[in-house]
């Protein structure tokens, strides 16, 4: 992710103890509105950090049950403004000819923020019908596992810089780290690693496990069980709804990931 677009420099006033305030400059996370338009027609307004938004926009047409396979989206482009320059608040899906949209199913996506996930959503019961449960469950080593949160860490550039954004990364079985994602939003950065797997044309990840740098909610295990991910991993707490989701998918899910200490509340690890 490019900084550049990932922040804002901004001028605050620094407070320390009883030392007279310093003005300084600060790097602050962006958070900006993107309009997702699917053949012309507007479906979403997601907050997000701006960058890699081809692939948070994918990834969120993927983890709302919206595409399916790579074949089915022949473009992702700017909308252009009356001076005929490209928008980059707004990206319209070109569909390849043949694809089916639910339009029905898209009306009830009218807002999305960094924090709540998809608003108005329709009954839970729905969403939970949206996607089939694992076929083949993953169990993680602990010693991989445990040896995530630092890479993760490490590659989070952004918040290095402004404390402020979140984070979703892939890893294989043997714990290799294959692509990270940092948003304002837990959900976005989730869809953007999900985007770039359906760019990559490697969904469904069937053998690779997730890691967010925040808490687990209902929502970040359905989007991860639409992209076919068996193992879930995170450095705090899940929710109740996300473990109950978890154990009906037959995901593993693993909560308070640190130094080496872990919670499983889904699922079994492997020797």
């Amino acid at each position: 992710m490019s900084l550049t677009k990932a922040t804002r420099i901004v001028s605050i006033a620094r407070h320390e103890g009883d030392l007279p305030p310093v003005v300084r400059d600060d790097a602050i996370a962006a958070e900006e509105p993107l309009e997702i338009r699917v053949g012309g027609r507007s479906v979403a307004v997601v907050m997000r950090t701006p960058g890699h938004d081809r692939e948070l926009t994918a990834g969120f047409l993927v983890t709302e049950g919206i595409v399916h396979r790579r074949e089915e989206v022949l473009d992702l482009i700017y909308c252009r403004s009356d001076g005929g320059q490209p928008e980059e608040n707004v990206l319209d899906v070109v569909l390849a000819p043949g694809a089916q949209v639910d339009w029905a199913r898209l009306t009830r996506h009218v807002f999305t923020s960094s924090s709540c996930g998809i608003c108005s959503k329709a009954s839970i019961e729905a969403i939970r019908g949206q996607f089939p449960p694992i076929g083949r469950p993953l169990a993680a080593r602990r010693e991989v596992l445990a040896s995530l949160p630092e890479k993760l860490r490490a590659a989070q550039a952004a918040f290095d810089v402004t404390g402020g954004l979140h984070a979703s990364a892939l890893f294989d079985e043997q714990g290799n780290l294959q692509v990270v994602r940092e948003d304002v939003g837990r959900h976005n950065a989730l869809d953007k690693v999900v985007g770039h797997a359906f760019f990559a044309e490697r969904l469904p990840l069937e053998r690779a496990i997730l890691l967010v740098s925040g808490r687990v909610s209902f929502e970040i295990m359905q989007k991860a069980l639409a992209a076919g991910l068996p193992a879930v991993a995170a450095i705090s707490a899940p929710t109740s709804a996300a473990v109950e989701f978890a154990r009906a998918s037959g995901q593993l899910l693993v909560g308070f990931l640190r130094g080496g200490r872990m919670n499983v509340y889904a699922g079994t690890l492997s020797a």
